[in-house]
């Protein structure tokens, strides 16, 4: 159930979604307290709970049916099984729509409207309803009809080719990011989406049906690069970890390690060269600015390379940081829940989890001073909830075992 200390405790959201996208957006909106409720399939569920491993392990040690990506995507959801192929299942769904302010679905363009569960058909029975549909090309245009994946989209929006060490390059190549990007901003904008929504019903009193797709949002989130596209007409390239527009920001080989340095304007330059001990760069006329340091960062690359590797990482990030210059060590995944900042963030819980262990999960990063955000349960097992939602609309334990024998849930 919601949480009354969330901001959206107010708030019911059916969950029609699998895969990625649209459930963080359900996960965004469950962190907030909203109640969420997730329709799954009988027997199967949602694809990511197969998609390990790793899976979660019970208390002997022995592997669940609850993968990694699913239980990352899911944390503060109920699940109900409904066949939507079913007639009664239909009705379960158009029940829950009815009680909701959200719906949030993931479907081929058409597929829900063969079942009467289209936001044309909900919001008639509901017009206060938010209707939000989530897949890889928007229900218009000429691949309407074709399946997505973010890999799929992070090649075709472009990202890609800006992404990766240049072919000239050791392990050069288009890359894609080592997360999801694609479907994690897709649901973030449709998080976004659907709240805006809600605002406008506060006014109107009237719902809304929302299209977002895939490929849109990674085109809307080029941003620097396809504005450097527009404005210059030169496509931008691949340039490693090099960025196009400020200089220098790069990984940088020092005498023990790597390190990241992040310079984001000619003060922090001036603060560099003065750790470096070589004051007079800043005020070489090829470097004294960003813009002529993107346009001599050949020749400044190697003047700075050569300095960070007489220097040790320890040293260098200690002298750097007491000076105001943005810089870092190259985390792994383990060291990032190592770090005392994210420690001190709380941005990993273990919570308890219906198979008898602590799940761990990651927190919201959005804090309020308040209204605090509820801790929210660990991700459902398949249909953990089925019994309890079907009671609340009304059904007795003969019409759940009816239910069950006809294949509905």
């Amino acid at each position: 159930m919601s949480s009354p200390t969330g901001p959206l405790s107010h708030l019911k959201v059916l969950d029609l979604s699998r895969i990625l996208a649209a459930p963080w957006a359900g996960q965004v909106l469950a962190d907030l307290g909203a109640e969420v409720i997730k329709v799954e399939r009988p027997g199967a569920g949602d694809d990511t709970r197969s998609w390990g491993p790793p899976f979660l392990k019970d208390a002997d040690g022995q592997d669940t049916k609850e993968a990694g990506y699913y239980l990352a995507v899911n944390r503060g959801k109920r699940s109900i099984t409904v066949s939507l192929d079913k007639p009664e299942g239909q009705a379960i769904v158009r029940a829950l729509a009815a009680r909701s302010d959200i719906v949030l679905e993931n479907y081929k363009a058409g597929t829900l409207a063969r079942y009467g569960l289209d936001a044309a058909s909900l919001r008639a029975q509901n017009p206060r309803l938010i209707y939000c549909s989530v897949t890889g090309f928007g229900q218009t245009g000429p691949r309407r009809d074709q399946p997505a994946y973010d890999f799929l989209i992070q090649a075709m929006g472009g990202l890609m080719s800006v992404t990766g060490e240049r072919d000239d390059r050791p392990g050069g190549g288009p890359q894609k990011v080592g997360i999801p990007i694609v479907d994690l901003m897709t649901g973030m904008y449709t998080a976004v989406a659907v709240l805006a929504a809600v605002a406008k019903r506060e006014r109107t009193g009237e719902g809304e049906t929302i299209d977002i797709g895939m490929l849109d949002v990674q085109v809307a989130t080029l941003s620097n690069q396809a504005m450097n596209f527009l404005v210059s007409g030169r496509t931008p390239q691949r340039n490693g970890n090099a960025h196009p527009n400020i200089q220098p920001q790069d990984v940088y080989r020092c005498a023990d390690g790597d390190l990241i340095l992040v310079v984001g304007n000619d003060g922090q330059f001036r603060q560099l060269c003065a750790v470096l001990s070589v004051a007079e760069w800043a005020q070489d006329e090829r470097f004294a600015t960003n813009a002529q340091r993107v346009r001599h960062l050949g020749e400044l690359a190697p003047l700075l390379r050569a300095r960070f590797a007489t220097r040790t990482r320890t040293e260098l990030i200690a002298a750097l940081d007491a000076a105001g210059v943005p810089c870092g060590a190259i985390n792994s995944v383990a060291e990032v829940f190592d770090d005392p900042q994210v420690k001190a963030r709380g941005m990993l819980r273990q919570v308890p989890h219906p198979s008898g262990v602590d799940a761990p999960q990651l927190s919201s990063p959005i804090r309020f001073a308040d209204s605090p955000l509820p801790d929210v349960p660990a991700p459902p097992l398949l249909g953990q909830h089925s019994s309890d939602i079907l009671q609340e609309l009304g059904f007795d334990a003969a019409g759940i075992a009816a239910l069950r024998a006809a294949g509905a849930v």
